[in-house]
């Protein structure tokens, strides 16, 4: 597995409703867990022994991989934190899929250390997708949201 089919894999299991996901394939072996926002690195493993197990686990691979990622630009988070989608837990979030984002726009809060920081948008853009979810924990540089510039 190269970088982008682990970070593809990642989100995709971090939008799951999985709360774990274990992948051998050969000398290759990853666990993702899902623990109050924490995320098992990548294991290099020993050469497994070939039987019915790795066939059971490229299944589950392929299938998880092969959902559509966005592959365009994306907004990032500029720090660990929480996100959150909308100004309080009974309001409208920000913004959702489709809208149209002027730069310096408001599209999510950041919660660190008991301090709120309003993410502002970097450029005009459309967004694609939400890529987490509300109350999540996110780490530095995380995709957040997949869009298109305009």
């Amino acid at each position: 597995m190269d970088m982008k089919q682990i970070k593809a894999l990642l989100q995709e299991f971090d939008a799951s409703t999985l709360s774990k996901l274990k992948i051998t394939q050969d000398a290759f072996s990853i666990e993702f867990e899902k623990n109050i926002g924490a995320v098992c690195a990548p294991v290099m493993a020993a050469p497994v022994a070939v039987a019915a197990a790795p066939a059971v686990a490229t299944t589950a691979m392929e299938t998880a991989v092969s959902a559509p990622v966005h592959t365009g630009d994306m907004i990032v988070s500029p720090m660990v934190g929480t996100f959150y989608a909308s100004p309080s837990p009974d309001s409208a979030p920000f913004v959702k899929v489709g809208d149209r984002v002027k730069k310096g726009q408001v599209i999510a809060v950041l919660e660190a250390m008991k301090i709120m920081n309003e993410l502002e948008a970097e450029f005009d853009c459309k967004i694609v997708s939400v890529l987490v979810s509300d109350a999540q924990a996110v780490e530095y540089d995380m995709p957040l949201f997949a869009v298109e510039k305009l």
